[in-house]
């Protein structure tokens, strides 16, 4: 009786000894389970900005490294030439206007006389036609003069979003083509960070799913899942790990607030995710 009761004590020790190695392994269901771990990089967007119109540059009114708000002016066109465009369309318009009520007249007439059988039908559509051609060139002067207030409009850079300037590459007097970037603009938002998850724990993340980006001085963001590339691919160069270089893994986007603008284009982080269902 004795004997058996030792042999039963052993095996209950040995047994709760198998079972803590096992939680130990697995992870014990009253404990969250292990964050998973990625590495990447921050990507901030950028802009070009240019004028869509061609001209002499005026001023440019920024410097590498100034915050820009939203609509702020950065860059100014000669506006001379512009002017004197809306100048010239806005008399035209005028004249337009003038020889439309012209026309008018005549036509109103004739459609009187040809009622009571004065004139002859022919005369009255004679008077419609030149009526008609007058509004036509009315519409065409109009036109013109609005696109030519938009090409004025368009002699400033506007900002687009709060940002800084991270390139400033033409200054005052050079003439450019339509399109041609006066500057850059590194944008607030969004910001993101890239990076890259193996197979095996594809399956544990999912958009929308929380994560904690760190910076390599102990700065800490926080974060969402924004993109989950379909594709796999093969580990970029930029993943220093030794086990993920010969692996196939899937791009990762997790967007990040910045609340303190800390974060800068190209720096490495580390970002936790938080398991799923854990």
């Amino acid at each position: 009786m004795k004997k058996a009761f030792l042999l039963l004590l052993a095996l209950s020790v040995f047994a709760g000894v198998g079972y803590r190695l096992y939680a130990q392994k697995r992870g014990s269901p009253d404990e969250p389970a292990s964050p998973i771990v990625v590495y990447g990089n921050v990507d901030i967007r950028d802009v070009s900005l240019g004028f869509r119109v061609s001209g002499r540059i005026a001023a440019v009114l920024c410097e590498e490294g100034d915050r820009i708000g939203k609509g702020q002016v950065v860059a100014v066109l000669d506006k001379k030439p512009f002017l004197d465009e809306v100048a010239l369309y806005t008399a035209l318009l005028r004249e337009a206007e003038v020889a439309r009520n012209k026309a008018e007249k005549p036509f109103l007439r004739r459609a009187a006389l040809t009622k009571i059988g004065a004139i002859s039908a022919e005369e009255r559509d004679d008077a419609e036609a030149a009526r008609d051609e007058a509004q036509a060139r009315f519409a065409s002067a109009e036109a013109r003069l609005a696109q030519a207030n938009t090409n004025l409009s368009d002699t400033e850079i506007l900002a687009p979003d709060e940002g800084i300037i991270l390139t400033r590459i033409r200054e005052p007097g050079a003439v450019l083509a339509a399109g041609e970037p006066v500057c850059v603009l590194a944008l607030d938002s969004p910001v993101w960070v890239r990076s890259y998850i193996d197979e095996p724990n594809l399956g544990r993340v999912f958009p929308g799913q929380k994560a904690t980006i760190l910076t390599d001085s102990g700065r800490e963001y926080e974060g969402q899942i924004g993109f989950i590339s379909p594709q796999a691919e093969f580990t970029p160069k930029t993943v220093e790990t030794a086990q993920l270089r010969t692996d196939l893994v899937y791009r990762l986007r997790v967007i990040v607030d910045n609340p303190d603008k800390g974060l800068r284009q190209g720096m490495p982080v580390t970002v936790r995710i938080a398991r799923k269902g854990g």
